[in-house]
């Protein structure tokens, strides 16, 4: 185990400040690290990363940053202000085809997140409890944009469902306060908040409906990959290490978690770690090796991207463009791993 600055983060606080490991300090090995969104409980494998010294072992000084939506990660990226990313698979597909010169490199989330997050003692239980509801979500996203796409596989109409905006920050308490009846959110995120709050969840996942998309994934810069790929590969068997070792030892990365981030009880980091971990490999491919992509997998991806996030129906963009399983080195998700 490492030691690391102390940087106290208040989840109220309107800038949130990196978190940033001590291995080493040439510029060579120093690397940043942009998440999707402001520091969650779904990050604590990176907070791992850095506190139990998986990058570190690898030689590398890693600084981890909050993000502020995906496509910001992926601009952040594209633009080398940030020399790695965590971002929706869909929204760097998106921007890719509109042409950001960044590659999928290590597919941590084989899953999407994607779900609609309700209460045990609300109106929605299940599927069949959506006609006639009221369900709120974010004005712009991946997941908003591809609701129709949910109800298809419901065989619902989009009026079956009155679909409301709100805030981010609205969505939660909104729902608590019964304003509707449930939200289209992460089960890594929303489920743990309400958990959080004294209340049950309920979460349907849009992967049960057989909407089995790659969820989130690590993304570098196509000429960062071109003049640093060494650096690529042992970022990402830090990283996939961290991840897993996180999924064994859930309160261990909630602890690396809470010296950094306050305002979060350890049983809350532990479920999102769960639902997290839950979504490491696809349905029947729970042997296959952690973090690789397939062509069929990303072809899928690009047409869902096409169909409902906005990419070109013109657009050439093929799988050998958004990925490369080159700077993998094959994982089992069964191995056992131990912090340095």
């Amino acid at each position: 185990m490492r030691n690391i600055r102390a940087l106290p983060i208040l989840i109220t606080a309107a800038v949130l400040l990196p978190l940033t490991s001590c291995s080493t300090t040439d510029s060579e090995n120093s690397m940043s690290v942009m998440v999707d969104v402001g520091y969650l409980p779904k990050h604590a494998p990176f907070f791992a990363a850095v506190d139990r010294g998986f990058f570190a072992e690898e030689g590398l000084d890693v600084t981890v940053m909050p993000g502020s939506g995906s496509g910001n990660t992926v601009a952040a990226v594209d633009t080398g202000k940030v020399d790695a990313g965590w971002a929706d698979f869909g929204v760097t597909v998106l921007n890719q085809g509109r042409g950001a010169q960044v590659t999928q490199v290590d597919l941590l989330q084989a899953r999407s997140a994607y779900a609609v997050v309700g209460l045990s003692d609300g109106n929605i239980h299940g599927w069949e409890d959506l006609p006639g509801k009221t369900i709120a979500t974010e004005g712009a996203g991946a997941m908003t944009a591809m609701w129709p796409y949910a109800l298809s596989k419901l065989g619902l109409r989009a009026d079956d469902v009155d679909v409301i905006h709100a805030a981010s920050s609205a969505k939660i308490p909104g729902l608590v306060s019964g304003q509707w009846d449930a939200n289209l959110a992460l089960s890594v995120s929303d489920g743990p908040a309400i958990d959080a709050l004294g209340k049950v969840p309920v979460v349907l996942k849009w992967s049960d409906l057989g909407i089995d998309l790659y969820g989130n994934g690590i993304i570098f810069s196509n000429e960062e990959l071109k003049n640093n790929p060494d650096r690529a590969v042992r970022f990402n068997r830090a990283m996939q290490r961290a991840y897993l070792w996180s999924c064994e030892n859930p309160e261990g990365a909630a602890d690396s978690f809470h010296k950094e981030v306050q305002g979060y009880e350890t049983s809350t980091v532990v479920l999102a770690l769960d639902e997290q971990c839950a979504l490491n490999n696809r349905i029947g491919e729970e042997s296959a090796p952690f973090g690789l992509m397939t062509d069929e997998g990303v072809q899928q991806m690009i047409d869902v991207s096409r169909e409902f996030l906005g990419l070109d129906p013109n657009s050439t963009l093929t799988p050998a463009q958004v990925y490369s399983n080159d700077y993998i080195d094959p994982l089992p998700t069964t191995d056992e791993i131990s912090a340095p």
